[in-house]
């Protein structure tokens, strides 16, 4: 057993931020068993999927609830979640399906998903925006990434575009002290928002690549050295109903959130118990000025960086508006691209503790300097609460 301990270094602030979290757990190695409310309305996916076996042993009372949604089973598990036709594309909050597919994600699989560059085209608008951060060179995690920041991990998940990945957080439950399967991300990393539905095939790793080994390397590495927690498949997910209706625009960033609850594929044992940490989030949504020095954590995949290596940055919080009438989003300078989005953002609460306050979400169009997540105010508060209740 050992602590574990998130300990960002110092990257050019005024003072370095010591984000610690502290935790006993058994390292993988070890055992291998907004100025206002951010979003006004919360919306919840009951996932019919997500059981932990193969599509191809559920029951057929499972098979049935599938079927009311339009997916076959079988041909669901033959290929059918490649149709992305817009006339059957599951969009609406209820309609979240994903049934777990045993072997999709292999080793492979995972080292070539794309990072969904789509979400990185926004500009700040002139209103309610501070100037522009300066660049923060991306630091790499220390590894193994299960002793520094075994919270974060990667998703992965099927859109129109291909197999793609993004970030995310492991974060508590209030209704499962010490067992939470819940993981915090941005929208745009399950829902296509204003042009789309579901994305497919949603699965979380925690600690991906713990040993931080390069691209060659890591082909040739054990699975455990993959994903050393094993893999996590999302059974529900909540975002924003502003993201649902619109999101990919720009009125709709400042609710890019999403929250997942996850099933091992493999194995009891709840997300928490098995790696050990879960964050508490902040959901008080301080004003930028007030935030104080922020900490972002993902694995990003746009060039210059290769997707496998976690990375992470610290800067002082200012203000970014992305259209009128919205809440105004965090900013900070960071050098990480997409692939980074949905990745937490962490800040030191007076009492002490490290807590999640934001996530990844958009970044400047053509170049690298600033990330922008959003405040996470009452309507985030509402889809963890949705969600937490469901499994209550």
């Amino acid at each position: 057993m050992r602590s574990i301990r998130l300990l960002p270094a110092v990257s050019g602030v005024a003072a370095a931020l010591a984000l610690a979290l502290t935790a006993t757990a058994c390292g993988p190695t070890e055992d291998q068993s907004a100025d206002k409310p951010a979003g006004s309305t919360a919306t919840a996916s009951p996932a019919e999927g997500g059981s932990g076996t193969d599509v191809s042993d559920l029951s057929k009372g499972f098979a049935d609830k599938l079927k009311k949604h339009g997916v076959d089973v079988d041909k669901w598990k033959n290929g059918e979640w490649k149709n992305w036709d817009q006339s059957t594309w599951l969009r609406e909050a209820e309609d979240f399906v994903n049934p777990v597919i045993d072997d999709l994600w292999d080793s492979e699989r995972m080292q070539t998903a794309k990072s969904p560059d789509q979400t990185i085209e926004t500009q700040a608008t002139s209103g309610g925006s501070d100037p522009t951060p300066r660049p923060v060179t991306a630091q790499r995690e220390k590894t193994p990434y299960h002793r520094h920041a075994a919270p974060v991990g990667k998703i992965f998940f099927d859109a129109p575009e291909g197999h793609m990945a993004c970030s995310g957080t492991i974060v508590k439950d209030p209704r499962h002290p010490g067992k939470s399967n819940l993981v915090w991300t941005a929208g745009h990393c399950v829902h296509a928002g204003k042009r789309g539905g579901w994305y497919r095939n949603i699965m979380f790793a925690p600690a991906f690549n713990d040993k931080g080994k390069t691209p060659g390397a890591l082909r040739n590495s054990q699975a455990h050295e993959v994903y050393p927690y094993g893999q996590y498949w999302a059974d529900w997910a909540v975002t924003s109903g502003e993201w649902i209706r619109s999101g990919g625009t720009n009125q709709a960033w400042p609710y890019d959130y999403a929250v997942l609850h996850v099933k091992p594929q493999k194995g009891r044992k709840s997300l928490e118990e098995t790696v050990g940490v879960a964050l508490p989030i902040d959901f008080s949504a301080p004003q930028p000025a007030q935030a104080g020095t922020i900490g972002a954590w993902g694995y990003p995949g746009a060039a210059p960086y290769n997707g496998v290596i976690m990375h992470k940055c610290l800067d002082r919080a200012t203000r970014m508006s992305t259209a009128p009438a919205t809440p105004v989003m965090y900013r900070i300078g960071c050098t990480m691209t997409a692939g980074s989005s949905g990745g937490g953002w962490f800040r030191v609460l007076p009492n002490g503790k490290t807590a999640l306050v934001s996530n990844t979400s958009i970044g400047p169009a053509g170049s690298n300097g600033w990330l922008a997540g959003p405040q996470l105010g009452r309507g985030a508060k509402a889809a963890h609460e949705m969600i937490s209740k469901k499994f209550g």
